[in-house]
């Protein structure tokens, strides 16, 4: 599968907003909440190789950073998951394993939008969690907080494993959270009702065609442009799910489709409209269909002058009405 490489405008846009500048650092907690804050939804411990917004990435401040194999003795790992940990406790953005099964951090304005998406009410528990959830929820309904080690014995999910997928099916429902981290006299997290925390967004009622708009809008405007499966790699979204999203801002006029996957952001017109696909290693065909589809394009494109090129270069035509796609050989 061809992978589409965003225009240089795109990049350093992305830089400005996702804090991948040497010069906008993230350092302490307050700069971390901030960010959580403006971008509306970032990951924490992901690098480069993965899109979107990352706290590990803002920490530090280039593009290209990538996760060491021992996270434990690199600084920038560690500081990040310091101000993790104080983010926690301080309790004003929303943190938690979502849809993808990756660790997230959500502005408090984006918390309707996920749970109309992923989150389960109270009258639908019974039906879609399983029962080591449902023990394992009912006595934090109970308590309000607790540590993994008193949650498994009050519960009776003694086994460690299955309380832990409990408590991670409890976080993807959006029911519970990670309310502090202690490290003395062992490691152990406290986890707490998230409703606690944030009763009025939690509380907020949003249909879902607004919810996949909002996620679209706000995944958007921090990246200028996205590719296709981008949005659904970053927020765990379906493809088809993405798309809807993605289509409601190019109705109202927030986005721009460039290509087939491919949305821009509308204020930012002044920008290459192109994008650079690089495909991969010619190879043999799979079946007879292929080769002869592969046969007739480097007909046409030897018929008309050009070599097949490993790269090409997508543009869109000038009439929004009747979107013309052509190829062109990159320089």
């Amino acid at each position: 599968m061809p992978r589409p490489r965003l225009p240089s405008e795109i990049e350093e846009y992305r830089d400005a907003q996702w804090q991948r500048e040497n010069t906008a650092c993230v350092e302490t907690a307050l700069q971390a909440e901030n960010f959580v804050n403006r971008v509306g939804f970032s990951a924490c411990m992901t690098d480069a190789r993965r899109p979107g917004p990352s706290l590990f990435v803002a920490v530090c401040g280039r593009r290209d950073a990538v996760l060491p194999r021992n996270v434990q003795k690199d600084a920038e790992s560690s500081h990040t998951w310091m101000l993790k940990d104080e983010l926690l406790r301080r309790g004003r953005v929303y943190y938690g394993k979502l849809a993808p099964g990756k660790a997230m951090f959500l502005a408090a304005r984006m918390i309707p939008y996920f749970r109309a998406l992923w989150g389960v009410s109270r009258r639908e528990e019974k039906k879609r969690l399983s029962p080591c959830a449902l023990a394992v929820l009912k006595v934090l309904r109970k308590e309000w907080e607790m540590a993994t080690a008193d949650l498994r014995a009050e519960s009776g999910v003694v086994d460690r494993k299955a309380c832990m997928q409990a408590v991670d099916e409890l976080q993807t429902a959006m029911i519970v959270i990670p309310s502090e981290v202690v490290y003395e006299p062992k490691f152990t997290y406290l986890w707490g009702l998230a409703e606690e925390r944030f009763p009025q967004e939690l509380a907020t009622k949003v249909d879902r065609e607004t919810a996949l708009r909002e996620i679209a809008r706000c995944f958007l405007a921090g990246a200028g442009m996205t590719i296709p499966g981008e949005l659904a790699r970053v927020t765990g979204l379906s493809r088809p799910d993405a798309g809807l999203g993605n289509w409601a801002l190019v109705d109202e006029g927030y986005a721009v489709r460039v290509a087939r996957g491919t949305y821009r952001l509308a204020e930012l017109g002044h920008f290459s409209e192109s994008i650079t696909v690089c495909s991969p290693q010619p190879s043999y065909a799979r079946s007879s269909r292929e080769g002869m589809a592969r046969f007739q394009r480097s007909a046409q494109c030897a018929k008309g002058g050009l070599d097949a090129p490993d790269c090409s270069t997508i543009h869109q035509s000038r009439e929004p009405a009747n979107p013309v796609l052509r190829l062109r050989k990159s320089p």
